[in-house]
């Protein structure tokens, strides 16, 4: 009834010019207009600090005009609501405790989250099993601890690196620095700071690693930014050490206040809060998409009743896209505060994904093996996943959809094994997951080349091969006792003699290559079989194209 009350009265002052004389109140009842929601009352007392001002502070007659701008958009957009509806994750995440800033892995099975215990943050970790979230556990001694809090982290879409946010610690250079830890296996490693230039003696914090681990976005307010705490971006060279930061402009920041970036595992959507971009008050939601020039778009805010006159902040999007989780305190929950999720609005969806993931074993013992994974997006040349499995032999790398892809694992005394994945034509609607068997290396091994291309009846290397053959040479130069026969095949269709013809041409195109990067061409032979060696039958289009390969065969040690 106190509030009712108080909102006929400044009505009543407003319309009826009985306000104090001081232009600026009409400025505190825009706000206090806005900060209920009211953004009709709200734009005329915002304009009538405006027409009535005549002192000489020009950033409050800015903040007046931003205000203003908010309005209009508020208004605008609450005349086309989004559905929405919070869902509480239910009590395997969620406690009597403060629980917030969820962080998801690509296959949906782990989120990790931090917890508030007597003023104490700490991370904790959930498993899903038959569709349900398990009960919270602390993440890792190696991690959490009694003296500092822990928050604000980042989960690569593998699981494998958390990157965190820690603050007032002994090795800090400044008031918070960015952390990370490696799993290996079920156990977490001691955290260690990322160190200058990445971190700085300002506060630097709210990590957003990207799928392929190569870029680090993050929230500072060190100097040269564009407003008071600003997104940032690092990235890591061929050394392994993270360069400079890069501002990300005005594309994204603004002259206000940016903040909990999150790169979806698509690699291309990004999603953060800020009270500069048009919005509802106070931060409101935004997205922004990476072009083909890979420049960020201009930010959409997520609509409403997503966005509200409180403030929204801290928003993850699950690996499918199809919900946000984030964090709130509605009436409810079982504690402070609780994660909630709920449907993303169709336009801010990310680009669909899907995933590779298993396991890479001796294919005579079983034995688990340490194998370095590579993705690579053969339109792009560009690895999506670079990485070595763990102790337990497990790996995960996403892929979004829309190009094809070079998958490659290798081993010290290995043979390399490769694979191919076209995610062109249609979406993969479950993800790809493998046992891989490697082989020694022995005479007599045969194994298929998965990503060397050529044109239909043509023997001319495509670019997108390359990534392949630079993994032959580079067996070759490890492994310089062994020589190989390099073998071209075809499918039964056509005549045979020209099928042998043209799989010996190909065969060459790739003895060739290796030669002229500086193969020694003593250790190398090739042949053309055609269709004398099929994998599979030739009765359907799919075993002709298995059939159509180039392999290579172990001929001396």
């Amino acid at each position: 009834m106190k509030k009712y009350t108080l909102t006929l009265l400044i009505i009543f002052l407003t319309q009826f010019g009985f306000a104090q004389t001081d232009a600026r109140e009409y400025f505190k009842i825009g706000r206090a207009f806005s900060n209920k929601g009211d953004y009709l009352n709200a734009k005329k007392n915002y304009q009538l600090f405006i027409d009535t001002y005549k002192g000489t502070d020009p950033v409050l007659k800015q903040l007046a005009e931003k205000h203003i701008r908010d309005c209009d958009f508020s208004i605008q957009a609450m005349k086309s609501p989004e559905q929405f509806k919070l869902l509480n994750m239910g009590p395997g995440i969620n406690s009597g405790y403060r629980d917030y800033f969820p962080a998801i892995t690509a296959d949906g099975e782990t989120i990790i989250f931090s917890r508030n215990v007597g003023g104490n943050e700490d991370f904790y970790v959930s498993k899903k099993k038959n569709s349900e979230w398990q009960a919270a556990l602390p993440l890792s001694d190696q991690i959490n601890t009694k003296a500092y809090n822990e928050g604000a982290q980042s989960i690569s879409p593998d699981g494998m690196y958390l990157f965190f946010t820690g603050c007032n610690r002994p090795d800090g250079l400044g008031r918070c620095d960015i952390y990370v830890s490696h799993r290996n296996g079920n156990e977490w490693g001691k955290p260690f700071n990322l160190g200058a230039p990445l971190n700085s003696a300002y506060w630097d914090s709210q990590p957003a690693i990207t799928p392929d681990g190569s870029t680090l976005y993050f929230v500072s307010n060190r100097p040269g930014g564009l407003g008071g705490y600003d997104i940032w971006k690092s990235t890591l060279n061929d050394e392994g050490e993270w360069e400079k930061p890069i501002n990300l402009g005005p594309e994204i920041n603004t002259a206000y206040d940016e903040h909990t970036p999150f790169i979806h595992p698509d690699g291309k959507t990004m999603y953060f809060s800020s009270d500069g971009w048009p919005g509802f008050g106070n931060k409101d939601l935004f997205y922004s998409r990476l072009d083909e020039h890979n420049n960020w778009a201009k930010p959409v805010n997520l609509g409403y009743p997503i966005n509200t006159f409180n403030e929204e902040t801290g928003l993850i999007v699950t690996p499918d896209g199809t919900e946000g989780l984030l964090s709130s305190n509605i009436a409810g929950g079982f504690g402070d505060m609780d994660i909630y999720r709920f449907k993303m609005p169709q336009h801010a969806k990310p680009q669909l994904i899907t995933y590779v993931k298993g396991i890479v074993k001796d294919r005579q013992t079983s034995s688990l093996l340490e194998a370095r994974i590579q993705v690579v997006d053969l339109k792009s040349k560009h690895a999506v996943y670079s990485d070595y499995t763990s102790e337990s032999g497990d790996f995960l790398a996403v892929m979004p959809i829309g190009s094809d892809y070079a998958f490659n694992v290798s081993a010290d005394g290995y043979l390399f094994y490769s694979q191919n994945f076209e995610l062109n034509k249609a979406y993969v609607s479950k993800p790809f997951v493998m046992e891989i068997l490697m082989d020694k290396i022995r005479i007599g091994t045969d194994v298929t080349l998965r990503n060397i291309f050529f044109d239909t009846n043509k023997y001319e290397l495509l670019e997108s091969s390359v990534v392949e053959l630079n993994n032959l040479v580079d067996l070759l130069v490890l492994n310089k006792n062994i020589a190989i026969e390099i073998q071209g095949h075809t499918d039964n269709i056509g005549n045979s003699l020209l099928n042998e013809k043209l799989s010996l041409n190909r065969a060459k195109a790739v003895y060739d290559y290796l030669v002229a990067h500086k193969i020694n061409p003593v250790k190398l032979s090739y042949k053309g079989l055609g269709a004398k060696n099929p994998l599979v039958t030739n009765d359907t289009e799919e075993g002709r194209k298995q059939n159509r390969r180039t392999s290579f065969i172990i001929t001396k040690l």
